[in-house]
């Protein structure tokens, strides 16, 4: 029987139509990503139109890297409800999933201004005198060790008393902080951080925007959070797709 006469698709077929290997497409049911598959008398799955077009709202949803676990934790949630056959509550978290991906986008682009206008010289700090690390760690609302690590790290270097070879923080090394710790909680990697700073301290007038966004041809480890203003667009726009797949579903009754 032709397939235009059929009213299943196999697994190749649907795999096919979404630009996938047939193992993701059983892979994807296995995790509830897709509603119950019927099987044949001779043990085939059977997908409807319906699976079909879940699948591709799957997709949608799952390709690529991610900025964050709670984005992906999101949008797999709009995924698992509309597998349950509630499209109308699936398209209501589609809509609260793109909220956060807007607030996640609006956090990153506050951290990447303060950083452009600390850059051109706005001090960020008035600390008067130098703290030592644990007093410099209630001010900036970090542990200790977070400041150790982004020391040891290379996003500071940290004065020392002569005397005892403790730490000293003044309003410079503070404001650095600031700008550091406000980067790391917007979501930005280490070595995005680290890329900006090195290229600010070489070059003051450097785009730091495009530093945080851009990894440097020698860099071997690529995370989401080493493009993440670009992360955060390209997931905006599928936070939009997966609106507009949810509604033709409902609009097609599947």
């Amino acid at each position: 029987m032709a397939r235009g006469q059929r009213q299943h698709l196999y697994t190749t077929e649907v795999a096919r139509e979404v630009g996938v290997h047939p193992n993701t497409v059983r892979l994807y049911e296995e995790w509830g990503l897709l509603q119950p598959v019927p099987r044949s008398a001779s043990g085939y799955r059977l997908y409807s139109r319906a699976h079909l077009e879940q699948m591709r709202l799957a997709r949608i949803a799952l390709r690529g890297q991610w900025p964050g676990r709670n984005i992906r934790r999101s949008a797999t949630n709009v995924v698992r409800q509309a597998a349950t056959g509630d499209l109308g509550g699936a398209l209501e978290q589609a809509y609260r999933h793109l909220a956060l991906v807007q607030a996640e986008s609006a956090q990153a682009e506050v951290a990447a201004e303060l950083l452009q206008r600390w850059a051109r010289g706005t001090a960020v700090d008035s600390t008067a005198r130098s703290l030592s690390i644990g007093p410099a760690a209630r001010l900036l609302g970090v542990t200790p060790d977070a400041l150790r690590n982004w020391e040891r790290n290379g996003l500071i270097r940290v004065p020392r008393e002569p005397k005892n070879g403790y730490r000293c923080y003044g309003a410079a090394e503070i404001g650095r902080l600031r700008v550091i710790r406000m980067l790391a909680r917007a979501g930005y990697s280490q070595m995005a951080i680290l890329r900006m700073l090195l290229q600010l301290d070489h070059s003051p007038g450097a785009d730091l925007r495009q530093a945080l966004d851009t990894p440097r041809p020698d860099e071997d480890v690529y995370i989401a959070a080493d493009r993440w203003l670009s992360a955060l667009a390209h997931h905006l726009e599928r936070a939009q797709e997966m609106i507009t797949q949810l509604e033709a579903m409902i609009g097609q009754g599947t």
